[in-house]
C-alpha cells in the first residue's frame, strides 16, 4: 500500500514488451469477434518467443471466427515490429500457430442468462479496485508516471527518435511525505534501440522524457537516473524473450498499490467477471474519491460462476472516509447494480474496445467507460 512517509515504486512496460505483445494480440482478437458479433464469448491466449505466436483458448459466436493471421500481423505492426526494427520479430515473417477452439457447453450453460433474466459471472473470483488523490486521474503515482515516460518514448519512438525500439521498461521510486508524492528518489528506463547509438544520447532521450511527464520539482539534484543500466539494449522483443498473456496484472491495474484478485484481463469477453468486475470496481472506487468522500479508496467484488449478483461488496477508505466504510458500501449496493449483464449494459463492455486497454494500463485513461467519475 502506498505509505505515509518513506518510498514506493513501481513499473511499467512499453508496448513492445513480450508479454504485452502477448496481450495486445489476445485484445485484437477478441476486439475482431465482437466488431462481427456482440454477443460473442471469447477466451484467447497468446504466447510469443522468438518469430513464432501460438493462440489457445476458446470462443462461441454466430458469425464465422476472424482471420487470426491478419490480426496477429496488424497488431504487430500497429505496435511497431516491422521493417526490421526488431530483428528476429517482424509483422511480415512471423509464424503463426493457432490452437482457438469452440466453447464449452457446460461453461455456456454456467453464463447463459437463461430463465434468470441476467447472466451468471463466467467464474468465481475476487476483484479489486482503487483510487486516491495522488494524480488527477486518482491513480497511484509511481505507476501514472512510469506509464507516461513510456508513453512518451513510444512517441519519439514513432517521431523524432526512430532508432528506439518498440521494447521497454520503466520503474520510479518516489517519496511520500504525509501520504502525498513530493519527488523522485530513482528514475530507471531500460529502454530497446538500434546499434550505435551513444549511452549518453540515449540517457539524455529519456531523462528528457521524465522531465516532461514528471510534476515540476519532483527531479531534484540527490534524484538519481538509471538508463539501460546493464549496457545495451539492441535485442529485444519476443526474439530476445519470451511473452504471455497475463503476466503484468500489476502492470495493468494499480502498480503494486492495491491488492489484486489475480485474475489477467486480455483476451477475455467481459462476461468474465475477471475482467468486468475489475472494471467497475475501479468505477466504484473513483466515484468515492472523486466525490471527496474519501482520499483513497479500496473496494473488492466477489462473484460466484453461474451466479448473477455479487457475494459481496467491500469498502476500505483507510480511515479518510467522511463516513463509515460500511455505509459508503451500503450506497453503492443500493445505487449500482453489479451482475454481469448490468456491467456490460453499464460501460457498453460489447463493443471492441479492448486492444487500447492492453498497453499502458486499463486504469487512469479517460478514453474508457470505466473512468468516467
Amino acid at each position: 500500500m502506498l505509505p505515509l512517509n518513506g518510498l514506493f515504486t513501481s513499473e511499467a512496460v512499453a508496448a513492445g514488451h513480450p508479454d504485452k505483445v502477448a496481450d495486445q494480440i489476445s485484445d485484437a482478437i477478441l476486439d475482431a469477434f465482437l466488431a462481427v458479433d456482440p454477443e460473442a464469448r471469447v477466451a484467447c491466449e497468446t504466447l510469443v518467443t522468438e518469430n513464432n505466436v501460438v493462440l489457445a483458448g476458446e470462443y462461441r459466436t454466430s458469425a464465422p471466427p476472424p482471420d487470426f493471421k491478419s490480426i496477429v500481423r496488424d497488431t504487430l505492426a500497429h505496435i511497431g515490429y516491422t521493417n526490421g526494427k526488431a530483428r528476429g520479430f517482424d509483422a511480415a515473417t512471423f509464424n503463426l500457430t493457432n490452437h482457438m477452439h469452440a466453447q464449452s457447453a457446460e461453461i455456456a450453460q454456467g453464463v447463459d442468462a437463461g430463465q434468470r433474466g441476467s447472466e451468471g459471472a463466467g467464474d468465481q473470483g475476487i476483484m479489486f479496485g482503487f483510487a486516491c488523490s495522488d494524480t488527477p486521474a486518482l491513480m497511484p503515482a509511481p505507476l501514472h508516471y512510469a506509464h507516461a515516460v513510456l508513453h512518451e518514448l513510444e512517441s519519439l519512438s514513432k517521431t523524432t527518435h526512430p532508432k528506439l525500439g518498440p521494447d521497454g521498461k520503466s520503474q520510479l521510486t518516489l517519496e511520500y511525505r504525509g501520504g502525498k508524492p513530493v519527488r523522485a528518489h530513482t528514475l530507471l528506463v531500460s529502454y530497446q534501440h538500434a546499434a550505435g547509438i551513444s549511452h549518453s544520447m540515449l540517457t539524455d532521450v529519456i531523462t528528457a522524457a521524465w522531465r516532461k511527464v514528471l510534476p515540476a520539482g519532483f527531479i531534484d539534484k540527490n534524484t538519481r537516473i538509471l538508463v539501460n543500466p546493464t549496457g545495451s539494449f539492441v535485442l529485444g522483443g519476443p526474439a530476445a524473450d519470451t511473452g504471455l498473456t497475463g503476466r503484468k496484472i500489476i502492470v495493468d491495474t494499480y502498480g503494486g498499490a492495491a491488492p489484486h484478485g489475480g485474475g489477467a484481463f486480455s483476451g477475455k469477453d467481459p462476461t468474465k467477471v475477471d475482467r468486468s468486475a475489475a472494471y467497475a470496481a475501479r468505477f466504484l472506487a473513483k466515484q468515492i474519491v472523486a466525490s471527496g468522500k474519501a482520499q483513497k479508496c479500496l473496494i473488492q467484488l466477489s462473484y460466484a460462476i453461474g451466479v448473477a449478483e455479487p457475494l459481496a461488496l467491500y469498502v476500505n477508505t483507510f480511515g479518510t472516509g467522511t463516513e463509515p466504510d460500511a455505509e459508503l458500501a451500503r450506497q453503492l449496493s443500493e445505487k449500482y447494480s453489479l451482475t454481469p449483464r448490468a456491467l456490460v449494459d453499464m460501460f457498453d463492455l460489447r463493443k471492441p474496445i479492448y486492444l487500447a486497454t492492453a498497453s499502458g494500463g486499463h486504469f487512469g485513461r479517460d478514453i474508457f467507460p470505466w473512468e468516467k467519475a
